[in-house]
């Protein structure tokens, strides 16, 4: 029987595989192997991600905040928003389902209380991983002197120009552009003041359209930049706002399978009671929740999906066909586990690849191929229904 389709990888440049065959070659023992793999797991899941978000006040940046965490602005989590600069220290938001994920909204740098040359020490700018510098405008003397003092750090940062929804529909009443021509315009002119720093990419954004525009193109950029175990962390906390990022999320689950499917089959450990199959429950129940609320499908992703689309809740849920429809939890995945056939589905091809860079197969090979089958086989479901939920949302 052959594995299914989508459990096949890139095995010579999967990170977390040659990671597994890197693991297993300098251990002393499968016990100490597996130790190791799910001790990564852990780090993997709790890997702490921190988002500076500042720029000049006024120019959108608690907006920013509210739609990269899915939170809408009436949102009793949501950092508030105003005209005026609201915020007078580093505040930190949490994300609304992981916790290890922390945007924080600077004070706007320019202001008589913020001025650029004590911004730095003000901000502790040693705890971020990231900054995006926004303006709603064009960039001025201080975000450059901004961006100088975060390249002296050796830290990752963004320009962004936010409320482009707004410049487009102004230009195209007042002077008939088309939508391109506004964007090139804004685009050079946001450009020409940041030549000092020789031309950085400059993103133009909508907080209200993620979809639009360039904030696509931003988080591609910010997940090729960031180290590989910061990247599940931001691709995890991404609202599912396109089919685009939906299958962004897909991909980054699949590169973890065969490392939780390491950490949950490799050591024989006596069966789940009333199955036949012998793993580390936790971690498969751990990993299909995950996957679950990363893809927006637990019940305050759905809800807030539903304000925004304006659709009402059950109308949502109704399109979640799998068993997973109603949540992951220990009840239904005994009864996923229990299907008939599940435990032999995984043919012994599966492990084929890892016996060439192992060199020896281990004792819970068959447990680790089955769990590979599993874990396929259930975000396959749970992805169904994110692909269902967006098509009832007409999200495309």
């Amino acid at each position: 029987m052959a594995c299914a389709s989508n459990a096949y990888v890139d095995f010579s440049s999967d990170y977390y595989f040659r990671e597994i065959v890197d693991i297993y070659r300098s251990s002393s023992t499968m016990e100490a192997a597996t130790a190791t793999i799910r001790h990564r797991l852990d780090q993997l899941h709790n890997v702490t991600l921190n988002i500076a978000v500042t720029g000049m006040a006024g120019a959108g940046k608690s907006t920013f905040v509210n739609a990269i965490r899915g939170i809408p602005h009436n949102d009793p989590q949501a950092a508030p928003t105003g005209v005026t600069e609201t915020t007078m220290t580093p505040v930190k938001y949490d994300h609304p389902t992981m916790p290890n994920v922390k945007i924080w909204d600077l004070p706007g740098i320019g202001t008589t209380k913020h001025q650029a040359k004590t911004y730095v020490k003000h901000t502790k700018f040693e705890r971020y991983d990231v900054f995006i510098i926004i303006t709603s405008e064009r960039f001025r003397e201080n975000d450059v002197l901004l961006a100088t003092a975060i390249l002296k750090q050796k830290k990752l940062y963004y320009f962004v120009r936010s409320k482009i929804d707004n410049d487009v529909y102004a230009e195209q009443q007042i002077n008939r552009y088309s939508e391109g021509q506004v964007l090139a315009n804004i685009r050079w002119d946001c450009q020409k003041h940041l030549r000092d720093l020789g031309n950085p990419k400059v993103f133009l954004i909508s907080s209200f359209y993620l979809e639009k525009y360039d904030f696509p193109q931003l988080i591609e950029t910010l997940r090729e930049d960031l180290p590989e175990n910061k990247r599940l962390a931001l691709i995890q906390s991404l609202p599912v706002y396109s089919t685009d990022i939906l299958r962004m999320k897909c991909k980054q689950f699949r590169k973890m399978i065969w490392l939780t499917a390491f950490g949950a089959g490799a050591v024989a450990i006596n069966p789940i009671p009333g199955l036949a199959l012998a793993c580390d429950f936790a971690i498969v129940l751990s990993f299909l929740g995950k996957v679950q609320k990363a893809f927006g499908l637990d019940d305050e992703s759905l809800q807030r999906l539903a304000v925004r689309v304006n659709k009402p809740v059950r109308e949502l849920k109704s399109a979640m066909k799998s068993r997973f429809k109603d949540g992951v939890n220990s009840d239904v995945l005994r009864q996923f586990l229990a299907t008939p056939g599940i435990t032999v589905a995984a043919s012994v091809q599966c492990m084929m690849t890892f016996l060439v860079g192992v060199g020896t197969l281990v004792a819970g090979g068959v447990s680790v191929a089955t769990m590979h089958y599993i874990l396929n086989k259930g975000m396959a479901e749970i992805e169904e229904d994110a692909k269902a939920v967006l098509t009832v949302a007409q999200i495309i």
